[in-house]
């Protein structure tokens, strides 16, 4: 249960949730097999928790979305406004499904590897602070744009930065924010725009995840939970996941003006490289 609170918790914010449950059973010496093909499924349920949180959380977005799909939700050029984002959400998400399907054996041996995983996190962190750094080297905030002038190009390039997170170690929700604050978002706009990616992405990830759980064969001793204690465990994740988005929006929307994503960044240096140094001493 503890791993779904972390997850929770880490999932929203750019330090990489799939990098610590990585991680952390090497560490911590937990009986978790991640090379089973029950560990992959494993982790998407938890995100299944945190898809319905997002629902939740931004649920009146998704409802004018879908309004607007019907041609319905006030006058034309709000419609119009509501499905230009949807076809933003659609052209964000491409990348990452198109280059995950393209390379999903490739990149599933490095779901068991927590040195690759700890790799990983050093490197988010050099995304995070570089990003910070290219924003604001011709930033200022009269040319910050919001998300309803982002144009289709932008939502691609945003898109290619959440394929980046099929790496363990590398935030998908840190990758969007970056790639939203190189095309001229805000961070509250970038953050927005990543949470509502988030929602497809992880739907699309159980559709073809849970049921291979579902088939696969229960482990002697393993310490991934099944049945009511894994849905349990999702509910739990989603609880700290809506929470954490809260606290996240909330963050984004008062640092506006500052190097936002820094503390995130220093984070992802430190325990990135004491995981290092502990896998190596090992």
């Amino acid at each position: 249960m503890f791993i779904a609170i972390f997850q929770g918790v880490t999932e929203l914010f750019p330090v990489s949730s799939l990098g610590h449950t990585v991680i952390l059973p090497a560490v911590l010496g937990w009986n978790i097999d991640q090379q089973s093909s029950r560990f992959l499924p494993f982790l998407v349920v938890l995100h299944v928790g945190t898809a319905a949180a997002l629902l939740v959380y931004f649920w009146r977005d998704w409802w004018n979305l879908f309004m607007a799909m019907l041609g319905r939700g006030g006058a034309a050029d709000e419609v119009d406004t509501e499905r230009h984002l949807i076809a933003l959400i659609v052209l964000g998400t491409l990348p990452a499904v198109v280059l995950g399907f393209v390379f999903e054996k490739w990149l599933r041996h490095l779901f068991g590897s927590p040195t690759a995983a700890a790799a990983f996190l050093v490197v988010n962190g050099v995304v995070l602070f570089a990003g910070e750094r290219l924003r604001r080297r011709s930033d200022t905030l009269d040319n910050r744009r919001e998300l309803a002038k982002a144009s289709w190009r932008d939502a691609i390039l945003v898109g290619l930065f959440q394929a980046t997170a099929l790496f363990p170690g590398i935030s998908r929700s840190g990758a969007t924010i970056v790639g939203g604050l190189l095309v001229g978002l805000r961070h509250e706009d970038a953050a927005r725009f990543s949470f509502l990616l988030a929602t497809p992405i992880i739907i699309g990830a159980a559709v073809l995840e849970i049921p291979k759980l579902l088939h696969a064969p229960t482990e002697t001793g393993s310490a991934v939970l099944g049945g009511g204690e894994l849905w349990a465990a999702a509910l739990v994740a989603g609880i700290t996941a809506y929470a954490s988005t809260a606290f996240l929006m909330r963050y984004f929307r008062a640092h506006e003006q500052s190097a936002a994503l820094d503390p995130f960044a220093y984070y992802c240096w430190l325990v990135g490289a004491l995981a290092l140094v502990y896998f190596k001493v090992a």
